[in-house]
């Protein structure tokens, strides 16, 4: 079944495409860059048939594009491996190449916001201060992050942070405002976001980072 759909063709790209070519499974990818999810956690994307995701889920698997590992109470989670998570770019200039066509009329909220992460995550890496450090939590529409830089290296992933020394609190669709060029950052920043936490500077640090990143995002739009 694996070989009946690839194009056999000694082109890279086609050699990429025969592994995250087919629908759905680029955006498994996007969703497991918020780290380790569950089936059910996967199965909140809009229209994925059960059987469909078991299947991308499998052939990821034979091509070493993630892994399935046992997890507490009994579960099992799905991650990224090594040659998985070099997806990061591949992903985020998609998004950026998606921005230059409009939205479909009758469009679909995600089922979750994981979809953030890994074009959030890219787009902070490339603007971050190499020297920069920071422990803070993402809260958009009420869905946790834990957002973090390590001596410039960043990271966002689904999921509370701990012990976070600042707190952002925002909505997803202004976030996609500002990316499609449809909201300034002024307002954005203005009225979209409230920052709390222990420590103000962290959390004007967190919202300077994003701020340079969106705004990245709408150049690259």
């Amino acid at each position: 079944m694996a070989q009946a759909r690839r194009y056999r063709l000694l082109c890279p790209i086609a050699r990429a495409l025969d592994r995250v070519g087919d629908r759905w499974t680029l955006l498994i990818l996007r969703d497991l860059h918020a780290g380790p999810a569950r089936f059910s956690d996967l199965q909140t994307l809009p229209g994925i048939a059960s059987n469909l995701l078991t299947n991308r889920l499998r052939q990821l698997e034979d091509d070493a594009l993630i892994r399935r590992r046992d997890a507490e109470y009994g579960t099992n989670v799905y991650e990224l491996t090594e040659l998985g998570s070099r997806t990061a770019d591949l992903l985020f200039e998609l998004a950026m190449f998606g921005a230059e066509f409009p939205p479909d009329e009758e469009i679909k909220r995600p089922g979750n916001l994981r979809t953030i992460a890994v074009t959030l995550r890219v787009a902070c890496q490339r603007v971050v201060n190499p020297d920069m450090s920071l422990n803070a939590e993402l809260i958009v529409d009420g869905e946790p992050f834990a957002f973090t830089v390590d001596r410039g290296l960043v990271d966002v992933k689904a999921g509370n942070a701990q012990n976070p020394e600042a707190t952002l609190a925002t909505s997803y669709e202004p976030m996609i405002a500002v990316a499609d060029g449809q909201m300034s950052l002024d307002d954005f920043a203005g009225t979209r976001m409230r920052l709390s936490g222990p420590n103000p500077e962290q959390g004007r640090a967190l919202a300077e980072l994003m701020g340079r990143a969106m705004a990245q995002m709408k150049v690259a739009d």
